[in-house]
Order: C-alpha cells, then sequence, then structure tokens
C-alpha cells in the first residue's frame, strides 16, 4: 500500500521526521529511540446526537518485543527541549496520517499539544501548519487540546492558540477544573470546547453539593460560549451525572476504551436511547407532578391559598404545611416579589437551624423578585411549581421550593414552601 507522503520539497522539520514514519497493514506507526509508536483513539460521543462526533489520539510506545511502555516513560525520555519537541510534533504528524487514511470525513480529532510548544520562546507552532498543508487535512476537523496547567507568559499563550485559530482549527481547554484552573485563562484564550477533569466527575459522583457545582460550571462555560466535554466517565451513574449535568460532549470507559484497532474503534456505537430514557424517568421522579412531591403538597397549597382568600391569617393557614418534616419554611409574596408576612417556621426546623447563619433568618420584607420559582408561578397562576434543587439564601443549604400563585382579593400573591433537598 503506498503512502500519502508525497515527494515534494517540505519544512526541514517535516523532511526529518518523514523518514521515521512507515505504514504497515494494522496503520501508520513511528520509531522514536528504540521503540514502536502507534496511534490509539478513543471516541467523544455528542449527547444530543447520540453518535460519535470526534476521536482523541492517544500515543502508545512498544518495545522490541512488543511489550507495551506506559505513556508517562515515553514522555521521561527526552533529555532537551529539541528532544521534547520532536517528540511531540512526531506524535501529531502520526495521528494525522492515521486519521487521514480512514474512512471519516466529517468528526473531529483531537490532539494533544506540548504545554512547551505553546509557549516555544515566543516562536509559533508553524510547523502544524506546513503539516496539515502538506497532508492535506482539513484544519477545521482538528481541535487542538491546550493542557490546563501554569505558564509563565500568558501573553504567548494566547498568541499560539490564536495562531491555530487561524489555521482553522478549533481549540480545547484539557484538565479544566483541576490544580490551579480559573475562568481567566477560558476568557484571555475564548477557546471552543472546555474539557472537564475527571476529578470534578470523581466528586459528583460522592456528594451532592460538588454535582450543583459541575452543573453551575458547564453553566458557566456556556455562558462564556464554550461547549463543554465531561472525560473520564466509567459508570452508568456517572454517565447520568454527565446527562444530568448539561455537558455536551462525553468520554470515557464507559463509553469505548482507546484502542491501536483504529477500524473497530470507528465502529464503537452506544445505546444513548437507553441512558436517555433512564434519564427521563428519573427526571420524571423528581420533577413530574404526578409524583409523590406534589401528591402530597399540592392539595395542602391549595387550601391554605383558600384560606387565605377567605381571610384566615397566614401562620394559620400555612399550620399544615409547616408541620411536615422535610418542610424548612413557608412565606407569602405579593406580584412585585417582596414578602407580606413573617416566615413561618416548625419549631422542630428552628431548633436545628444553624446558628452561624442567623443574620439571614428574619426574611420580612424580602424582595424575592429575581427568583426563578416566583417568576414560574406568576407566569403560570395557580399552576403548583416545583424547581430543581438550589442553595437557599436563607441559611446555606440545598432545598426545593414549591409555590403557587393565586387570587388575593384585588392582587396576586404567591405562596411559597421551601422543603430540604
Amino acid at each position: 500500500m503506498s503512502t500519502r507522503i508525497p515527494n515534494q520539497t517540505a519544512e526541514p522539520e517535516l523532511d526529518l521526521l518523514t523518514p521515521l514514519l512507515d505504514q504497515q497493514d494494522a496503520g501508520w506507526q513511528a520509531t522514536f529511540q528504540g521503540l514502536t509508536l502507534r496511534t490509539a483513539l478513543q471516541p467523544i460521543f455528542s449527547i444530543s446526537h447520540k453518535r460519535i462526533v470526534g476521536y482523541e489520539a492517544l500515543i502508545r510506545a512498544f518495545d522490541t518485543d512488543m511489550a507495551r511502555v506506559l505513556p508517562l516513560h515515553l514522555f521521561q525520555l527526552p533529555t532537551t527541549d529539541p528532544e521534547d519537541l520532536m517528540l511531540d510534533r512526531l506524535c501529531r504528524y502520526l495521528h494525522i496520517q492515521n486519521f487521514a487514511s480512514m474512512n471519516d470525513e466529517i468528526n473531529w480529532l483531537f490532539l494533544n499539544v506540548s504545554p512547551r510548544v505553546v509557549a516555544n520562546k515566543g516562536k509559533r507552532d508553524a510547523f502544524f501548519g506546513h503539516l496539515l498543508e502538506r497532508t492535506q487535512f482539513p484544519p477545521h476537523r482538528v481541535v487542538v487540546e491546550i493542557v490546563e496547567q501554569p505558564t509563565d507568559d500568558a501573553e504567548q499563550l494566547r498568541r499560539t492558540v490564536e495562531y491555530y485559530k487561524e489555521l482553522g482549527c478549533l481549540t480545547a481547554i484539557d484538565d479544566f477544573g483541576a490544580g490551579h484552573s480559573n475562568f481567566e485563562r477560558i476568557w484571555n484564550l475564548s477557546p471552543d470546547i472546555v474539557k472537564l477533569d475527571r476529578q470534578i466527575l470523581n466528586r459528583a459522583t460522592n456528594d451532592k453539593r460538588a454535582r450543583q457545582i459541575l452543573n453551575g460550571i458547564v453553566s458557566l462555560l456556556h455562558q462564556s460560549g464554550c461547549l463543554v466535554l465531561l472525560e473520564g466517565v466509567e459508570t452508568r451513574e456517572q454517565a447520568m451525572i454527565a446527562i444530568d449535568g448539561g455537558v455536551d460532549f462525553v468520554q470515557g470507559f464507559f463509553f469505548s476504551h482507546p484502542s491501536t484497532e483504529l477500524s473497530e474503534v470507528m465502529a464503537s456505537v452506544m445505546d444513548f436511547d437507553s441512558l436517555l430514557t433512564d434519564y427521563k424517568q428519573q427526571n420524571a421522579n423528581r420533577f413530574d407532578p404526578s409524583h409523590q412531591i406534589t401528591d402530597f403538597f399540592e392539595p395542602r397549597f391549595r387550601e391554605a391559598a383558600k384560606q387565605l382568600s377567605g381571610g384566615t391569617p397566614f401562620q394559620q393557614a400555612c399550620h399544615a404545611l409547616i408541620g411536615h418534616h422535610t418542610v424548612s419554611r413557608c412565606y407569602l409574596i405579593n406580584e412585585h416579589g417582596v414578602q407580606i408576612d413573617d416566615t413561618q417556621r416548625d419549631t422542630t426546623m428552628e431548633a436545628c437551624s444553624d446558628p452561624r447563619f442567623r443574620p439571614l433568618e428574619n426574611t420580612r420584607n424580602a424582595d424575592w423578585y429575581r427568583q426563578h420559582y416566583l417568576q414560574q408561578a406568576l407566569n403560570q397562576p395557580d399552576h403548583f411549581q416545583v424547581t430543581r434543587p438550589y442553595l437557599s439564601v436563607t441559611g446555606a443549604y440545598m432545598c426545593v421550593t414549591l409555590s403557587l400563585a393565586f387570587q388575593n382579593g384585588n392582587e396576586v400573591n404567591v405562596l411559597c414552601c421551601d422543603i430540604l433537598a
């Protein structure tokens, strides 16, 4: 089988690297310091599209007996910056050659770029432009991954990322959320895709509060104009967390392992219909009006609203609500968002409240107009509303707010009740 490397004048770096590559029946491979390098691909799936939209290219090294060499050991072999640069470029050259020879003309190829290449003493990575030109691989199908780690030259990093964009590539920040990560780099680099570090997912798997933080990070990244990829998904539970978190793309062992058998990887499929059906059922169990929260509370809400409309004092009207063991507080709001009366709380809840947040407990005349549950209730009068869990500003605890807008004389009031999430 003939190679795709044309015999033409090229940049010196390409000329030096080309003899290190050769094509075998299983695909292209390269040699570096006595090791054989091969491309492994791991699929990246879009949850909404329910299919593969790209592949991350990973390097696999083997010794003379074809025993696997760990990537950590491979990348410890270079002892100088030029050797490190050479290895990085050789890997990208190999990945491009392999991917270009596959029967895929649509999906993205995610390529990791060494941080030393990104900030190479003021020099932009012109090699990559020459590589794409020589292989005639479309730059718009390449996602250049920049590892999220400290740099002493933020401006050079920005210029380098801008160079990849000028080539027509997409850019991604890798391992966001690990160590020193912050949104300053997101704003400075404006990546197209942000890959969340798997440690965020690991925490979210065991901690409900971390799960809320994950959802919040995804929301902020979307508002920053970035698509979000969650890597390291290894279980069905974590896949559900990814779906609920609103991420766009997923990657991990649960969906597919990386493999050097490239044709097999590209044939990978995932039953997203089953996953999404399970998610919808779980979601319905939490928020569907037919669920137990609504079944128990809605009749009591309507009875309390009826009593309030008839002139019953607030404390007496909501007595049946605040007696439930999950209810943290009840309160009444007018159509302008201002709380009408004192918050009603069960004496047991008052005794269990955290004294550190006592300054937040008195909410008489508080203005709740900005709260999403109030807007929902006002937009749909006489419809019982149930929010998703969120952090209450009255005590820094997670809660779900139930609300109902009703006619009370000449004005509209909204009866609200917070229950512990």
